[in-house]
């Protein structure tokens, strides 16, 4: 095609040299005009009906290679094959061409596995599996040595070497990668022991207080772990640091279907006392403690007579208190709660006593894990504490106010 250019020139009164590099200027014009014309073809018309089948038959993973670019980056190829299949035509220029067309299809390689990875990913995502083996860490892995493979590819193309020269010189960069790509290898070693201990997945409730992070895991990549707070903030932790440092993942309360109560009602110790038969009467009307009041009394009755002891006069005899029945209404009380989980440990016990009283700890899980309805559990359960309290004749400890010294 070139000598028939040539010629043409050359009849028009033109010198052969410079009729030459008019014929290669105009041949280059021609084939220009010519990818740019396939181009056009090829993403307008035949990438869109390939879409299009795509979008409409029953497989749903091919979508995804169209949404991530895949097809459109692999388009490229094609001006590029072209310009292979002309260069022979470029005289002395054709070693150049062939070089530029190399460099050209690797970059595009390059970038059509970085789309698929993508693709990969994403697909991958969809997968139950994918909360617990997350393998968004490896395919960056891949994505950084495939650009480090096109770089040595391409360097070694422009200056005429084979690749594999290139690649026996890595060895003796190994700490300067070493150095430059520390925080990747890292990341890789800690993605890899995240993997395969299973220590977090997307999703998990996760509290890294050097961090300030408190919530949601929901990213987890080479090098980084993205957390969610509650307030909406994104916490971004370094990989490693999970290996390296403490945290605390909430996932096995959510999987065991249960979330702790253990909070405590500080009681003024000097509203305790024993308990009078007045008391007595009016807390059998409770049919959580008629049972208990009633066996007790006979228990503790029998122990007394037994001894000759007199309730009203010895402080040796037996009697109920009021704190004791307490106790056990609260206990009788969490057992019939329906939002208690009725299989693990209920437990209501006193602290030590201190400044502000003598704590009745409750220590139950309840039965739901989310957090509003954890609250509203815990709530309910101490709003009723909280309010049946002085029918106990017991008093709740609290820091004097400016009420209780008001004189009038």
């Amino acid at each position: 095609m070139t000598s028939l250019i040539r010629g043409w020139i050359v009849d028009k009164g033109i010198g052969n040299e410079t009729a030459e590099q008019i014929s290669y200027f105009i041949l280059a014009l021609v084939i220009l005009i010519l990818c740019m014309a396939v181009n056009f073809i090829v993403k307008k018309i035949v990438l869109n009906l390939i879409a299009r089948h795509i979008r409409r038959n029953k497989i749903k993973w091919d979508d995804l290679l169209v949404e991530n670019g895949v097809l459109r980056r692999l388009s490229h190829v094609v001006p590029a094959v072209i310009i292979q299949f002309f260069s022979g035509s470029f005289g002395p220029y054709a070693g150049f061409v062939r070089k530029g067309v190399d460099i050209y299809i690797t970059i595009v390689a390059v970038l059509v596995i970085d789309a698929l990875l993508d693709t990969v990913d994403m697909i991958y995502r969809r997968k139950e599996i994918s909360k617990s083996r997350p393998i968004k860490g490896l395919l960056q892995v891949v994505k950084i040595a495939s650009f480090i493979i096109a770089g040595i590819v391409i360097i070694a193309d422009l200056m005429g070497q084979s690749p594999l020269v290139m690649l026996s010189g890595i060895g003796a960069m190994t700490a300067v990668f070493s150095l430059v790509f520390k925080d990747s290898l890292l990341g890789l070693v800690a993605g890899i022991q995240l993997s395969t201990n299973d220590m977090v997945r997307i999703g998990d409730w996760i509290e890294m207080p050097k961090y300030s992070a408190d919530g949601s895991v929901i990213d987890i990549s080479l090098n980084t772990v993205k957390v969610q707070n509650f307030d909406k903030t994104i916490t971004t932790i370094p990989a490693y640091a999970l290996i390296s440092d403490s945290f605390k993942n909430w996932r096995g309360m959510k999987s065991s279907g249960a979330r702790r109560i253990m909070r405590a009602v500080n009681i003024d110790v000097g509203s305790i006392s024993f308990c009078s038969d007045a008391l007595l009467e009016k807390l059998k009307m409770s049919d959580l403690l008629r049972e208990y009041i009633e066996k007790r009394q006979v228990e503790i009755d029998e122990y007394n007579k037994k001894r000759k002891l007199d309730p009203s006069v010895s402080v040796n005899a037996r009697r109920l208190t009021n704190i004791g029945v307490f106790r056990v209404y609260i206990q009788n009380y969490l057992k019939q709660h329906p939002g208690i989980h009725p299989d693990m440990i209920q437990l209501v016990r006193q602290l030590p006593s201190a400044e502000y009283g003598l704590p009745i700890q409750i220590y139950v899980f309840s039965n739901q894990t989310d957090w509003v309805e954890y609250e509203n559990i815990q709530s309910d359960i101490f709003d009723h504490i909280l309010s049946v309290i002085d029918q106990f004749e017991l008093r709740v400890f609290q820091n004097p106010t400016g009420n209780d010294f008001n004189c009038s």
